[in-house]
């Protein structure tokens, strides 16, 4: 059977409250393992941290937060973005304008550019995410209020399943996009990944230190213009 293992591909927290939870320990948890227990886990690390917002973190008055979101030390969410549904923001990372973030644990120091919508992802350590990236957690379905597939991942040994109608993405440490992308439901990005604009990746996992381009970008044609004459 394969299987995906999260310290593979993304380090715990490391700093603050947070560190002390499930959420210092990803390390420790198998894909599907973790995604079926996510939901215990986050009760039990609300109970765990003393503030749910740490005093350092900044957050935007134009922004909104959910009643059972964690923010660590030193994070920063600008205007008119929305973190929710037990989303986890570890030390440092960053999330830009007009985002939303939903049911997602973010690591320490990423970057999440404007006008980023994630849902039901693990986003790695430093990994830098540029404007107008999408993950998708469900697949089409007759009622998209009341997704009935199973996400199923693509890996070199067969096929992972997930185990869950709702999974989006796994981003490794140190991931690196252009703007532009579409990934999901059901991506794996190996650590160091660099992802190049206008890519749409689904149900598949990428090794780790991988470059993935857009076909349209290595086709792209540059030609001189005629230059016109100045009189006309």
């Amino acid at each position: 059977m394969p299987s995906i293992h999260l310290g593979d591909y993304v380090g715990g927290a490391t700093m603050g409250p947070i560190s002390t939870t499930a959420y210092g320990h990803l390390e420790r948890y198998e894909l599907a393992a973790f995604l079926t227990a996510w939901p215990g886990l986050h009760r039990e690390a609300l109970a765990r941290v003393p503030e749910r917002i740490h005093p350092t973190a900044f957050v935007h008055p134009l922004a909104i937060v959910g009643e059972d979101v964690i923010i660590g030390p030193d994070v920063r969410i600008h205007e008119f973005s929305t973190v929710r549904k037990g989303s986890v923001l570890c030390a440092g990372a960053s999330v830009g304008f007009n985002c939303e973030v939903t049911a997602c644990v973010v690591g320490e120091g990423a970057v999440l550019g404007h006008r980023i919508s994630i849902n039901r992802t693990i986003v790695g350590t430093e990994a830098h995410l540029s404007a107008g990236v999408t993950v998708a957690a469900i697949h089409l379905c007759e009622d998209m209020r009341a997704p009935d597939r199973e996400v199923i991942v693509r890996v070199p040994d067969g096929l992972y399943r997930c185990g869950t109608t709702q999974f989006g993405a796994l981003i490794g440490d140190g991931v690196q996009t252009g703007s532009v992308i579409s990934l999901g439901p059901g991506v794996v990005i190996g650590r160091s990944c660099r992802i190049s604009s206008g890519v749409t990746l689904a149900s598949r996992a990428v090794t780790a230190q991988s470059v993935v381009s857009a076909p349209h970008t290595a086709d792209a044609h540059v030609r001189q213009r005629q230059a016109r004459s100045p009189h006309r």
